[in-house]
């Protein structure tokens, strides 16, 4: 008899085991940005479809200091999955710009939406092109950001130096609320439109978005290729009322090449799988496309990732 109960309580034991192990979730984090942005609401869009559609996958979605710090934490093998801009993916990858050392544990999962430059002036200054900006207060985004980034390398194209202007290192919120302050002739922000920042300052401050030449455009994307040229539509902000001709980067999502192929194919399947259910969590969702899944890839993607891409027949792009 006491036999029999310990055979029973040692089918109990392995009972729960077993069932211990059939339910463990494996936890994986997506880097995103701050709560006012669109990162977020997006990242928490892509959490929720992965933990609805993945039993075995939990995902969870952080705020987070947007692209070059989501990149140091992927670099820093810090979090799993981040969103980033294409030109600081790519400049992490290398080690180039405001990245002291390559991170090449870096990997591509997709590219989502363009994220616009936004080359905001005031409609009573004299700022009609970005040579204007000489002798001028400008905002060039918070150290070390995507927005600085990408201003550097348009005033390296435009042989343009911080010197030749009063240059300001703000962020998004700050920039607009010196322009509100009339401290401020331009500001640069990196947004997918409309960016409610901007939205904001537009129904307050008479602003104008300044637009750039086809020449300018053409020699940004022949030394930066991972620019493309964009528009921003008439109407998007109050008060400006033309298109915008403007230079565009991409957001992407970018993940640790140590996580493992079956993981990364099972994210990437299932986030396509579902994707038109991120309509309903931000307006920017409508862009983001199978069709464009790798249009402006700017690392190597994540084997996982890759494997699904050929199954769905779409060209692998190589990234030297």
């Amino acid at each position: 008899m006491r036999r029999f109960g310990f055979l029973v309580l040692l089918v109990v034991i392995l009972t729960a085991a077993l069932s211990g192990m059939a339910f463990a979730k494996e936890f994986l984090s997506i880097a995103t940005g701050g709560t006012t942005g669109t990162y977020y609401p997006l990242g928490g869009g892509i959490a929720d479809i992965i933990n609805r559609n993945v039993p075995e996958l939990q995902v969870t979605s952080e705020t987070g200091n947007a692209s070059a710090a989501n990149l140091n934490l992927i670099g820093t093998n810090q979090i799993e999955i981040a969103f980033a801009q294409n030109d600081l993916a790519y400049w992490a990858w290398k080690g180039e710009m405001m990245f002291k050392e390559p991170f090449q544990n870096i990997r591509g999962i997709g590219c989502l939406y363009p994220e616009h430059i936004h080359f905001i002036t005031l409609k009573k200054n004299p700022v009609k092109d970005i040579m204007d900006l000489k002798g001028k207060r400008v905002s060039v985004g918070a150290p070390g950001s995507g927005v600085e980034g990408d201003v550097r390398a348009m005033f390296d194209v435009a042989g343009l130096k911080y010197d030749d202007m009063k240059v300001d290192f703000l962020d998004f919120a700050n920039t607009t609320q010196r322009f509100k302050d009339d401290q401020l002739d331009a500001g640069f922000v990196v947004a997918g439109f409309p960016t409610s920042s901007v939205m904001d300052l537009a129904t307050t401050t008479p602003i104008d978005l300044v637009s750039f030449s086809e020449d300018y455009i053409k020699a940004l994307r022949e030394k930066y290729p991972f620019f493309k040229k964009d528009v921003i539509p008439a109407g998007t902000y109050s008060g400006v009322d033309h298109d915008t001709v403007t230079p565009a980067v991409v957001a992407m999502l970018v993940c640790r090449e140590d996580l493992s192929e079956d993981l990364v194919y099972t994210f990437t399947k299932t986030l396509w799988e579902n994707v038109r259910d991120l309509d309903a969590v931000h307006a920017k969702a409508k862009l983001i496309t199978l069709e464009t899944a790798l249009d402006g890839l700017s690392v190597p993607l994540h084997p996982g990732a890759a494997k699904y891409y050929k199954e769905k027949g779409i060209a692998i792009p190589e990234i030297k």
